[in-house]
C-alpha cells in the first residue's frame, strides 16, 4: 500500500513507520523538520507538512491508500489535538483518500459500565489533559460519516518494548490481564494499526490493543 504518516518522528510513529516499512510498504512520511527522522528506505519519502494546515494535509495525502496519523501535542498543551483532528479530516476528505487510522488515548475506554478510565478515581491527574482532549477527538471521528476512520486506542500503559506479536484487540472496554494490568508496547500497538490498514476490520469504529 501507499501510506500517508503524519507524526512519523514521535515515539508511537517511530514504531509506525517501521513496521510498515517492514513489510514493504510505500511510506510518505509527513513532518514539519524531515531533518529529524533519520531514516533510509527505498520505500520512504520524507515531506515537509503540517497536521494543523487542511491544505497541507491534502496535498502531502492525496495519492496514498491510507493515511494514518500518529499526532501527539505532548502533556503540557493539548489543545492542539481538537485541532490537528479537524485539520486531518478536512484535508484527507479533500485529497479523495477513503481510510484514515488515527492514534488514540485509553482514557475513554470503558473500565465499567458507563465509566471512562479518565473518569475513575484512581486516574493520575496529569494525564487528564491529554486523555480529555482524546476523548473530544473521538467524538469528532463519531461524527464524521464520510471517512472509513479507525481510532485505534492503546492499552492504560503503553511504552517501549518488545515487538512479540502477541496481543489482543478489543473494542471500547479497557483490556487488561488477570492481575489488573493493562499493558502494550509500542512495538506490538504498531504491529496491531497496521494490521488494521492492511485488513480493515474497524471502519467507523474504534479498537484497542492490549496484552
Amino acid at each position: 500500500m501507499k501510506i500517508a504518516l503524519f507524526g512519523a518522528s514521535g515515539n508511537i510513529g517511530r514504531r509506525i513507520l517501521a513496521e510498515a516499512l517492514s513489510r514493504g510498504h510505500e511510506v510518505t512520511a509527513i513532518v514539519r523538520d524531515p531533518s529529524k527522522l533519520n531514516v533510509e528506505n527505498t520505500n520512504l519519502t520524507l515531506a515537509k507538512g503540517d497536521i494543523m494546515n487542511p491544505n497541507s494535509v491534502s496535498i502531502n495525502s492525496h495519492g496514498h491508500d491510507v493515511v494514518i496519523s500518529a499526532y501527539g501535542p505532548g502533556l503540557e498543551n493539548v489543545n492542539p489535538l481538537i485541532d490537528a483532528t479537524k485539520s486531518l479530516i478536512e484535508g484527507v476528505k479533500n485529497a479523495g483518500v477513503k481510510r484514515l487510522i488515527a492514534v488514540g488515548g485509553a482514557g475513554s475506554l470503558e473500565v465499567a459500565p458507563g465509566l471512562e478510565l479518565v473518569d475513575a478515581l484512581t486516574f493520575p491527574d496529569f494525564l487528564k489533559p491529554i486523555a480529555i482532549a482524546h476523548r473530544e477527538a473521538l467524538k469528532l471521528y463519531l461524527d464524521e460519516k464520510e471517512l472509513h476512520w479507525s481510532n485505534a486506542h492503546p492499552a492504560a500503559y503503553i511504552e517501549p518494548g518488545e515487538r512479540t506479536g502477541k496481543f489482543r484487540i478489543g473494542g471500547k472496554q479497557l483490556l487488561s490481564d488477570d492481575e489488573g494490568n493493562s499493558k502494550i508496547s509500542m512495538e506490538d500497538y504498531a504491529i496491531a494499526l497496521i494490521d488494521e490498514a492492511e485488513n480493515p476490520k474497524h471502519i467507523q469504529k474504534r479498537f484497542t490493543v492490549a496484552y
